[in-house]
């Protein structure tokens, strides 16, 4: 959280949070609350997109904060409730915070100005099991752009897709669609625990990542394009890659 938004917290008439979008890392809200200096009514997806009345009634006769984890503005659901409060007349603001759709690459040293369409992997569920995903992956492969896998996220059930299991999808997809773009061999990055002490980066063969330990979630896969020698030689600095796979001027 920036400064500016914890004055803004501490100021505030009243406090809501969300963390279905996102998981709440390296602190409580119990911590959350005394940093703040007042209760936090913590929020479901119902009570944001469904009936946000009482957070935008605390807003119209007061001042009111939405807490999110990330990015504020990245998730469509809280650009929709910022629609509705100013179609009402509130008036808003945003506190601009740290945002996974740029730190995963650059934890990695890559460059987000060689980012591509960002995919999220999800859960399969009997028959569905979509292939967009692998389909932004090759399109982004082919321009040599950089793609940013997100997992899939069930807030509700405590459910957090790993690394691992998002590893296993891309070869499930490989070996439906067999493109050569997710394969064992291919060029992988995963990085967990962005923003905190404990983040752990990793790049190496697909295969390879879906069997190593890379500790509680939340995880994010990076699927490399095209690297410039600065990128490949990060890659083996930070991440530990095999030199041999990222290519040669490291």
């Amino acid at each position: 959280m920036s400064l500016a938004g914890l004055e803004a917290a501490r100021t505030s008439d009243q406090v809501f949070a969300e963390f279905y979008t996102s998981k709440l890392s390296g602190t409580s809200i119990e911590r959350l609350e005394a940093r703040i200096g007042k209760a936090i009514h913590v929020l479901g997806r119902e009570g944001v997109e469904e009936d946000p009345e009482p957070m935008l009634e605390a807003a119209a006769g007061g001042t009111a904060v939405l807490l999110v984890v990330g990015d504020p503005m990245a998730a469509t659901t809280h650009i929709d409730l910022r629609l509705r409060a100013e179609r009402i007349g509130i008036h808003t603001r945003v506190f601009h915070n740290a945002s996974i759709l740029t730190a995963a690459l650059t934890e990695l040293g890559l460059s987000v100005y060689k980012s591509g369409r960002v995919t999220t992997l999800q859960w399969p569920h009997g028959d569905y099991f979509p292939t967009s995903p692998y389909e932004h992956i090759m399109a982004n492969v082919e321009a040599g752009l950089h793609s940013l896998v997100l997992l899939d996220i069930h807030s509700d059930e405590d459910r957090y897709m790993t690394a691992n299991e998002g590893c296993r999808l891309l070869l499930r997809y490989e070996d439906m669609l067999g493109n050569g773009v997710t394969g064992p061999d291919s060029l992988a990055c995963v990085v967990a625990g962005v923003g905190s002490p404990d983040c752990k980066r990793r790049a190496g063969r697909l295969g390879e990542l879906a069997e190593e330990d890379f500790g509680p979630a939340l995880h994010s896969i990076i699927v490399p394009g095209k690297l410039h020698f600065m990128e490949a030689r990060a890659l083996v600095v930070l991440a530990g890659a095999d030199p041999h796979l990222v290519g040669e001027g490291v």
